[in-house]
């Protein structure tokens, strides 16, 4: 009896014995015979021996934010076919104004605001703190120039010239010499006023639009260079007198001298002189106070009508 029971103890220790190891087999990888960690979610991670681990390459046509480059493509070239849509430049704008027979200023149309000046200054480029100070009251007021200037000043002063057109105000032909055209032969007018367009165009890049004759004296063989150079024509219709000995010195003159005379249209003349640009600021105030807009030149036809 105690040989049967010590016979049945020995089987059942076998059994349980070989029982254990099939449970511990279970866990190894059955072809390298190691160890496999079950996950603690309860679903065994397998790696596929034969596929290499990837690394996010910059070149990855996946990005991070799991989005594919190839919808960037698509975004690049539409934004690509809508920049070669855009005009390679943009179009002038039609000009608001233009200059009649008596060298007013005058809206092209009802609509458009008839209170306006047209600021101009003469025979320069002379002074580089008189030009700084203009248009330092000139930008005071928001308000554009015409800088009529003489060959033979801006031959002497090129840097000032180049002064005036960086601070974006408008370069206009006073002739080289500041002379009497209407007494010049039609060689030496041409000259007088071609070789002002050329000096202005080897300077700042561009030839002037506007010309004003010296003394607003002109025959009609002065008039047919300047259209044939493509320049408006014009002398002025408001003078401020600036030039004229009681006026020196006193700015309060060349303010009155305007005033006196404003209208819809003036066309002012001035100088680059002390007592004009001192005058100036008190001067642009007053017009403003009247209800007064300073007009662009550049909103200016280029033909007289």
């Amino acid at each position: 009896m105690v040989k049967k029971t010590t016979t049945l103890l020995l089987a059942a220790s076998l059994l349980l014995s070989a029982c254990g190891q099939n449970q511990e087999g279970a866990n190894k990888d059955p072809e390298t015979g190691s160890q496999t960690e079950t996950p603690t979610n309860g679903h065994q991670s397998v790696k596929d021996p034969n596929q290499e681990e990837v690394t996010p390459d910059a070149n990855d046509s996946t990005n991070t934010n799991g989005s594919s480059d190839s919808s960037n493509d698509k975004e690049d070239t539409s934004k690509e076919d809508t920049n070669e849509k855009q005009p390679s430049e943009q179009t002038p704008v039609k000009p608001q104004y233009h200059i009649n027979k008596v060298f007013n200023i005058v809206p092209n149309d009802k609509a458009t605001e008839e209170k306006v000046v047209l600021l101009t200054f003469d025979d320069g480029p002379k002074d580089e703190k008189m030009i700084n100070s203009l248009i330092d009251t000139l930008d005071k007021h928001e308000a554009k120039a015409i800088f009529f200037v003489n060959g033979y000043r801006v031959k002497q002063n090129p840097d000032l010239l180049k002064l005036i057109h960086e601070r974006g105000q408008i370069i206009g032909n006073h002739s080289w010499d500041h002379i009497d055209l209407k007494k010049e032969s039609q060689v030496e007018a041409k000259k007088q006023i071609e070789d002002v367009q050329k000096i202005v165009m080897d300077t700042i890049g561009e030839k002037p639009k506007f010309f004003r004759p010296p003394f607003g004296s002109a025959g009609d063989h002065v008039k047919k260079i300047a259209n044939d150079n493509n320049l408006l024509f014009m002398t002025w219709s408001n003078g401020s007198l600036d030039w004229e000995s009681k006026s020196k010195n006193n700015p309060e003159a060349v303010i009155n001298n305007v005033m006196d005379q404003l209208h819809p249209g003036s066309n002012i003349l001035m100088h680059e002189l002390p007592w004009t640009v001192e005058a100036l600021d008190k001067l642009l105030t007053k017009l403003e106070k009247k209800g007064y807009q300073f007009v662009d030149p550049q909103n200016i036809e280029l033909k007289m009508r």
